[in-house]
């Protein structure tokens, strides 16, 4: 068994609708922490979820990979394949990743489908992201140690049009993964 019908049976089977809810922000903006408090309050109320985030999948999956144009493109294509692949699954992925540009993001809606996809702009001036950033990597992309670094050297575009913003600069995280779980929460769950 497999297509529409398995994933059907197997969403009825875990009471839930599989999702990716996909965070997209400025580095240090939030994303991991918001992904990370999301995951356990899901997994919290009994739903099967799996987080996925940049860093751990840059030193993994896509370990081969830099950070110019084209490589950026094949982190997004192969993240949203597995992606998809978890939601066939009946899977809720969030997943956490910069995803600097439009294109980017068109390219997860098209592998994923727009139906299968919450789009999160997870919203902090790149002020606030350098004064988080405890690794140091804004001050090293502005003394040119980093290049093509995303809201430094390489552009950020602002989503147009996301289904969900959420301003990571004035709450605390508890708060704002309380607010999007709210958000969240009639997205994924199953109803017969």
């Amino acid at each position: 068994m497999n297509g529409t019908g398995y994933r059907q049976t197997i969403e009825k089977r875990l009471g839930q609708k599989a999702r990716v809810i996909w965070l997209t922000g400025l580095p240090c903006s939030g994303k991991t922490t918001l992904g990370a408090g999301l995951e356990k309050a899901l997994l919290d109320k009994g739903f099967h979820v799996r987080l996925l985030d940049g860093d751990v999948t840059r030193r993994g999956l896509c370990s081969d990979l830099g950070f110019s144009v084209s490589d950026r493109e094949e982190n997004i294509r192969r993240v949203a394949e597995i992606s998809k692949l978890f939601v066939e699954s009946g899977i809720i992925t969030i997943n956490a990743f910069i995803t600097p540009t439009e294109r980017l993001r068109k390219l997860a809606i098209d592998i994923i489908g727009s139906d299968n996809l919450v789009s999160v702009y997870v919203n902090a001036p790149v002020e606030v992201c350098e004064a988080r950033d405890v690794k140091g990597m804004y001050r090293k992309a502005r003394r040119g140690d980093i290049p093509d670094f995303t809201g430094v050297s390489a552009p950020f575009e602002i989503p147009l049009n996301p289904d969900y913003k959420i301003d990571t600069t004035s709450r605390t995280p508890q708060q704002n993964i309380a607010e999007l779980l709210e958000f969240i929460i009639p997205k994924i769950k199953f109803e017969a």
